[in-house]
């Protein structure tokens, strides 16, 4: 989202891009009220749910990358916990209704300021509907993920750890960001 021309507050048009006193970071403030707009990173929220062996995946009708596949997620909303967010992403992108059963991976992506908290959950009704961002959704065996289609690699490498993690009956906390992390295993 780019940055306001005008000045939230007052409607100025003297907005500056400098560090304030006290501050760590040079933000946007405008010359005529003293208001500091701060610019903070997109949380996207969603959901791994399994079925049967089978893992659901949509795929996208909308920028960027129509056509490829991911999880079902998206960005929370205001006034949303990141459970609700998850699960209405679920929801609007597949028509499934799902129930979480824990946390699994938390990652940030810094170049692009976005935080992806993303749940195990489970199917609770596949109501054969999806929304206008979904072109198609499946459940998936393993071996017919279609790999190469993956929309973005952080969720890639997600998707492979939760099945290996699923084959050996323990699963972990991943903490990190795209380019390197750590899995916290609870015991």
């Amino acid at each position: 989202m780019p940055a306001p021309r005008f000045c939230p507050q007052c409607g100025s048009g003297d907005l500056d891009r400098r560090q304030p006193d006290g501050d760590t970071h040079a933000r946007l403030v405008c010359g005529a009220c003293g208001y500091i707009h701060y610019e903070n990173p997109k949380v996207i929220a969603g959901c791994i749910i399994e079925q049967d062996g089978k893992y659901l995946l949509c795929q996208r009708a909308i920028p960027p990358r129509p056509g490829t596949w991911t999880l079902p997620a998206g960005f929370m909303e205001n006034g949303e916990t990141t459970e609700e967010a998850a699960l209405r992403e679920v929801w609007e992108e597949t028509g499934v209704r799902a129930e979480i059963v824990s946390p699994y991976s938390i990652f940030s992506v810094p170049k692009i300021s976005e935080v992806y908290i993303i749940f195990r959950a489970i199917a609770l009704e596949v109501t054969g509907q999806h929304g206008p961002e979904t072109l198609d959704y499946r459940f998936f065996a393993p071996e017919e993920i279609p790999w190469e289609s993956i929309y973005y690699p952080a969720i890639r490498q997600i998707l492979e750890r939760y099945i290996e993690e699923r084959q050996a009956g323990v699963y972990g906390i991943y903490m990190g960001n795209d380019d390197s992390g750590k899995i916290h295993f609870i015991r």
